[in-house]
């Protein structure tokens, strides 16, 4: 067991042994890449034995897990299915629901809110257009973030050494002809992606399927979360698609709004 004495930092607080367990996980779940015991130890100020009894209990539930030469630390397949169950269980109803079924009502197209997981795009939740032709795809899909709007825009978010670490860890796989497969293409895109704020799935994905999609914006700077509108080619082109902006940033930003009232309750 870990003695109450034995931790000094700000950040990993906590009544018993467990909840420090906890605030070290969550210090954990904000990195963006691997980490070590001796670069967490000299972050957090904890004396390496200390934290390193703490580490070997989190990887023990398979919350956290050695990469590489055994060093180096990310966060557990475990610690990310317990994220996406919390974020689609908390999506099938109530407000953000409500913002994504207005905003089919306004575009007249399918809508989904997605989240990043891994190398893949999460659909969080979708509710679908009331027009005889569209493509179904309920929540819990995943699609790959190559060729997914909402993916190039989480890709957009991520420093160019890790998102090439994230792309390269599998071979792109080509769905459609469209499909951009080569990474220099890929980063000219992701790159147009930033500076323009949204992005384009031409059919990409699926043949005869267009996608736009924004961020949620979050508080600080970045966001796992996102809103796309999807149609069918034989309705929308893509210069079309693009008079859907306006909406879906509204949207956005009113589920950002939801979202910091949920994080204040």
């Amino acid at each position: 067991m870990i003695s109450m004495d034995m931790i000094e930092s700000e950040r990993v607080e906590g009544n018993t042994p467990t909840l420090r367990l906890f605030a070290l996980l969550e210090v954990i779940a904000e990195k963006d890449s691997y980490f070590s015991l001796q670069s967490l130890s000299e972050e957090l100020g904890i004396p390496k034995p200390t934290l390193h009894r703490m580490l070997q209990q989190l990887e023990s539930a398979r919350l956290i897990i050695r990469d590489g030469d055994g060093r180096q630390y990310s966060t557990g397949r475990r610690l990310h299915q317990m994220a996406e169950k919390l974020l689609l269980n908390n999506t099938i109803h109530g407000s953000r629901r409500a913002v994504l079924r207005h905003l089919v009502e306004e575009i007249g197209e399918s809508c989904n809110i997605t989240a990043c997981s891994g190398n893949e795009v999460l659909y969080l939740d979708r509710v679908e257009t009331v027009a005889p032709l569209r493509f179904y795809l309920h929540p819990g899909s995943r699609v790959p973030l190559h060729c997914s709007a909402s993916g190039k825009l989480f890709l957009a978010q991520m420093s160019p050494s890790q998102c090439r670490r994230l792309l390269e860890a599998a071979p792109l796989e080509q769905y459609t002809p469209n499909t951009l497969i080569r990474y220099d293409a890929l980063e000219k895109e992701i790159e147009q992606v930033r500076r323009q704020g949204y992005a384009m799935d031409n059919e990409e994905f699926l043949p005869g399927l267009i996608c736009i999609a924004v961020l949620v914006p979050g508080e600080n700077g970045k966001s796992n979360m996102g809103i796309a509108a999807q149609s069918p080619v034989m309705r929308i082109t893509r210069e079309k698609a693009l008079d859907f902006l306006p909406v879906l940033r509204r949207a956005a930003d009113s589920l950002a709004h939801i979202e910091k009232a949920n994080a204040a309750m």
